[in-house]
């Protein structure tokens, strides 16, 4: 069962009015997610953009991006840019009587996920140009190469900046998208249709492609989820637990980034997966977004790239304009032709893969390595609390390669 979670919780309901974004990907057991950065590119008019199964036209230039992505695949599973917009998409089986055409080479989720972020200055513009890459190429084939996971599926999106956050849901060319009301404490997306009645933008052929599927009569209320999901294959538990811990943890207005952690690290809920499951928890993000009106504080990114985010260490990345890279450490390596080598795993995973069973069996240094996450936590914030001009925030540009370093000497 494909098992991913995609959170954000509205600045309202934040310890310092920020929203917070976050995400667990699940995957095939194995796989192997890298942590890349990707600058700003630009394209001519005749540059066709290759992604993981077909090119589409480009636009003339693309926003820098950092990305959790598997490693065979063009695009992701969640990630943010430049304008601090952040994306993560939850794969979603439709109702068992809807007939899609998926013999033609279409866009996968995955690619949605980067092109949205590579193409987006604000949430609100993201749901456009997913919408209108939808409708153009459309979506199909499998975002995994397991033969496990290989069935029809759709796609949903949580997209947030530092202002606002959509959830966004899908049906072959056509989609729906709820904006999440400011005095709403929180949201949430797992492998199921969520959005009712309450929309607040669609795409313009939806409701005549739902009649033509014999799926509604076009007389009384238009429930997207009633209509195109199924209730007798959708798994809701996650969706509902998910609610219950971010209700929870909203109460006092207090919610933070370890608040977000608490949930990602629920085992309890499925939310957390480990490593011995066929769908692990295979990376995770939180994002922590800055007012744009902030001048000090900057958003700050924040990345596992291993698997069981209980075990894992979450790194801080933040956007610069001399950052060139995450760390290639990170990232797998591969020949001229785009093979993966070394087994297909980055440095990272390979010693975190190695650590693993330690950390699970041996308490005291599971703590040791929650200690050196913390430290990193409580120094940041420290930081722009108290600096008063950007001098020392010019200096982070290695913060991400240098915390990977921190872990792998960790591991030693």
């Amino acid at each position: 069962m494909i098992s991913s979670d995609t959170f954000v919780v509205m600045p309202s309901a934040t310890l310092d009015n920020q929203m917070i974004f976050a995400k667990n990907s699940g995957r095939p057991a194995g796989e192997v997610q890298e942590i890349v950065f990707f600058g700003r590119r630009k394209f001519d008019s005749e540059t066709k953009q290759k992604c993981t199964h077909i090119e589409i036209d480009s636009v003339p230039q693309t926003f820098s991006i950092i990305l959790s992505k598997p490693s065979w695949m063009w695009g992701a599973e969640m990630g943010s840019n430049e304008n601090n917009v952040c994306i993560g998409n939850e794969l979603i089986k439709p109702n068992s009587m809807i007939e899609i055409d998926n013999t033609d080479q279409k866009l996968t989720g995955n690619d949605l996920v980067r092109l949205g972020l590579e193409r987006s200055k604000t949430a609100s513009e993201a749901v456009d140009v997913i919408g209108q890459l939808l409708k153009t190429y459309g979506q199909g084939l499998s975002d995994t190469n397991d033969d496990r996971t290989q069935f029809l599926y759709q796609n949903s999106f949580l997209i947030a900046d530092p202002n606002e956050a959509w959830i966004m849901e899908t049906i072959d060319k056509e989609f729906v998208a709820k904006r999440i009301n400011s005095e709403c404490f929180y949201g949430n997306i797992s492998n199921c249709y969520s959005i009712g009645t309450d929309i607040d933008r669609m795409s313009k052929d939806i409701k005549t492609y739902a009649i033509e599927k014999n799926l509604w009569n076009g007389n009384g209320e238009f429930n997207f989820a009633n209509i195109f999901g199924d209730s007798e294959r959708e798994d809701r538990s996650r969706l509902e637990a998910g609610k219950i811990l971010l209700n929870n943890l909203t109460k006092n207005n207090s919610f933070d980034i370890k608040s977000m952690l608490s949930v990602l690290r629920d085992y309890e809920s499925g939310i957390c997966r480990g490593c011995s499951d066929p769908i692990p928890t295979a990376s995770s993000q939180i994002s922590i977004l800055a007012a744009d009106d902030s001048k000090q504080i900057p958003s700050v990114h924040w990345f596992t790239g291993t698997p069981d985010p209980q075990y894992s260490y979450f790194k801080p990345f933040i956007f610069h304009r001399t950052v060139s890279v995450a760390s290639a450490k990170t990232i797998v390596p591969k020949n001229s032709d785009g093979q993966s080598l070394d087994d297909g795993k980055h440095q990272l995973f390979k010693r975190h893969e190695e650590f693993y069973d330690r950390l699970r069996s041996d308490h005291e240094l599971h703590q040791t390595l929650r200690q050196i996450e913390n430290l990193c936590i409580d120094e940041l914030r420290q930081m722009f609390n108290t600096n008063d001009s950007n001098d020392e925030i010019n200096e982070i540009d290695n913060l991400f390669s240098d915390s990977v370093e921190s872990e792998l000497r960790f591991y030693r």
